[in-house]
């Protein structure tokens, strides 16, 4: 267990498990969920349902707080986690054991797998597999992001999955819109992650630890990041357009998704920041890249839902 700074204050305890939970990471979860739910009730023709939006959010935010616990363990074994930064679990810290974060994280898999079964039960058989698939892949997100497949771990589960089971939740019925429509946000959590990987590189390579940013190298590594953060701005412009001129059975996005342009300079100044890793105009910019990123995705989430509740308004006027 790593050591407490000496001198320093110690956290109550539930607070020393709200650190291992890392709660900071949640945007990341639940905003596809929030969106998914959106589309259903707007798209969908869903009677909207609080109760179970908010179980289902409750469900994602613990099995989400249970893989960080479970990974931050992976992290802390495997030496990788060794330096206390702003983003830091409880282990590193010295505030908890790798053991009792280990049990936490059990503990919490248990309640969200099981709470995710009851909702499953009330949603149809889809959510079933869906849920499965989000379990499986949270609890062995430690393991695939080591053999670089945790970019599409963070794409399946905080992306894909999170707004087609939000929507199922809503509607119970499956549809692959809300797997399609949430393609730019799932994009933008990969972004996030990458981030992390790409500033870890060398770390990581040295405890033979494979991430897609490793595998790229750092001009690799710039492409790529820029592919994340920019797609969207031309993903959803092409469902808009694209659909509207096929005119074929794939439902098009509404105009009002152009409103997710106002994160535009955003990108520009992610990509700024990316591009002057190596001479920074400030020295934590290339460092806390993953978050600068985060809230750059949670921006583009919240203008993708409002494109989407504009458009209710705009039906209903």
């Amino acid at each position: 267990m790593a050591q407490a700074v000496p001198g320093t204050e110690q956290p109550p305890g539930w607070k020393k498990w709200l650190i291992a939970a890392r709660p900071w990471a949640l945007p990341a979860s639940t905003m596809p969920g929030v969106f998914g739910t959106a589309l259903a009730a707007v798209v969908g023709g869903a009677r909207f349902s609080a109760l179970r939006f908010l179980w289902a959010m409750a469900t994602m935010i613990v099995l989400h707080s249970a893989a960080n616990m479970l990974s931050d363990v992976f992290d802390f074994r495997s030496g990788l986690d060794k330096d206390v930064t702003p983003v830091s679990g409880a282990i590193v810290r010295g505030l908890l054991s790798d053991r009792q974060v280990l049990a936490g994280s059990i503990l919490l898999f248990v309640l969200g797998a099981a709470s995710g079964f009851l909702i499953a039960l009330t949603s149809g058989r889809e959510l079933f597999i869906i849920g499965g698939l989000g379990l499986a892949v949270g609890a062995g997100y430690a393991l695939l992001k080591a053999r670089a497949l945790g970019d599409l771990a963070v794409f399946l589960n905080f992306g894909l999955l999170g707004s087609a089971g939000a929507w199922m939740v809503q509607t119970r019925t499956f549809s692959w819109l809300p797997v399609l429509w949430v393609v730019p946000m799932g994009m933008l959590v990969s972004a996030i992650l990458h981030a992390n990987n790409w500033r870890d590189a060398l770390s990581d390579r040295e405890r033979r630890v494979r991430t897609v940013a490793g595998l790229l190298g750092d001009k690799g590594s710039l492409v790529y990041y820029g592919i994340l953060i920019f797609a969207g701005f031309l993903f959803d412009p092409a469902l808009i357009v694209i659909p509207r001129l096929a005119r074929g059975r794939l439902q098009p996005m509404p105009w009002t998704f152009f409103v997710v342009f106002l994160a535009l300079p955003g990108a520009f100044k992610l990509w700024g920041r990316a591009v002057r890793r190596a001479a920074p105009r400030h020295p934590m910019d290339f460092i806390i890249l993953d978050g600068a990123t985060a809230n750059h995705n949670l921006a583009f989430g919240l203008l993708s839902t409002a494109a989407v509740l504009l458009e209710a308004v705009l039906k209903w006027r």
